[in-house]
């Protein structure tokens, strides 16, 4: 669990060496050997924010994700290659989720990402990324937050109790400190304990107002982010939402009319939206286009609101280029922690 007290220095993209030990020997860290390593939430946003800049700067190369899915719909999987040109690293990312048309007791999930050192050509690791994408998500939600929410924004909403939705509240105060009224929706209790203990983990000194009404907490709310799963009962429509809101969907929580009826449309990718975002086609299976791209906004050449009554609509569909930063910076970190385990895979 990152914890505040961690004093991880901020990465750069030449702070360190290239990690290759100088064989062919992979090193494979696993759930338990990222666990234990300690970050700041502000690391992580770093992190990911220097991935997008990086990426807009056109240094960097993120395809689109290749996706296959089985007509009955049971199981979903996702393969993503990139290349990080700040820190000269190659990855490739694998996903696979077993058990969609069952309850998420009965889910299985498993992804992997391999690194590769793009200046000596040598392997760098291979990762459990479950610890990766749950910080990278979340960590863009804010990102997004703090870029898009309308001016002097105070109260959010988190839809969903999940691995997203435990760690979306510590982010969004990372990123937007006045943020005064935080609000949840969930149907899970366990999950909802899950969200107060992360909150109280960074933030000990502020409080979760757990809604039972979503329509009416999203009416009063600057900031909805939605991280449900399928069978959320949730499906905030557009006319629920205030003027001036934000609306950032992840998972579940969103009908398609708060993507349709958006004044503005931002999303991390439009081609990833358009593969993994067709649940919120309208009728004739159409997507709204995208106004502008989420790396432009980090970088400056593209603002994210351009009015504050506006209500805006961002798609976080989750980048290679943040993965590979932030799995870089873990990598970084175990290695010199001596952790994980070398396998001679390649003799």
């Amino acid at each position: 669990m990152t914890t505040p007290a961690a004093n991880t220095p901020a990465p750069t993209a030449d702070s360190s060496p290239h990690i290759s030990a100088g064989d062919t020997t992979l090193r494979l860290l696993s759930t338990s050997d990222l666990a234990g390593i300690d970050i700041t939430l502000t690391n992580v946003v770093d992190t990911v924010e220097s991935a997008y800049r990086t990426l807009a700067a056109g240094r960097s190369d993120n395809p689109r994700k290749l996706t296959v899915k089985p007509a009955d719909g049971h199981s979903v999987s996702y393969a993503m290659l990139g290349r990080d040109g700040s820190r000269d690293v190659v990855a490739v990312k694998t996903s696979y989720k077993h058990g969609l048309d069952k309850g998420r007791q009965e889910q299985h999930y498993y992804t992997a990402l391999t690194l590769y050192d793009d200046v000596t050509g040598l392997p760098i690791a291979m990762m459990d990324c479950g610890r990766i994408g749950s910080l990278r998500t979340p960590a863009v939600s804010a990102l997004l937050a703090r870029e898009c929410a309308a001016p002097g924004a105070r109260s959010a909403l988190v839809i969903g109790t999940g691995t997203q939705g435990r760690l979306a509240p510590p982010f969004l105060l990372t990123t937007l400190p006045g943020l005064d009224r935080l609000m949840l929706f969930g149907t899970h209790p366990e999950g909802i304990d899950a969200v107060r203990a992360q909150l109280h983990a960074h933030f000990p000194d502020r409080k979760l107002e757990v809604v039972t009404d979503v329509r009416a907490a999203a009416a009063d709310a600057d900031i909805v982010l939605a991280t449900a799963g399928a069978h959320t009962p949730a499906a905030v429509e557009a006319d629920a939402l205030r003027p001036g809101a934000l609306a950032i969907l992840v998972g579940h929580g969103l009908a398609p009319s708060t993507l349709h009826r958006a004044d503005r449309v931002v999303a991390t990718s439009e081609a990833q939206m358009k593969v993994t975002g067709t649940d919120m086609a309208d009728a004739d299976g159409s997507l709204p286009a995208v106004d502008t791209e989420f790396p432009q906004v980090l970088a400056g050449t593209a603002p994210g609101r351009t009015a504050p009554e506006q209500r805006i609509f961002a798609y976080n569909s989750g980048l290679v280029v943040t993965d590979i930063a932030l799995g870089h910076r873990f990598a970084q970190l175990a290695i010199e922690q001596g952790l994980g385990t070398r396998v001679p895979l390649w003799r």
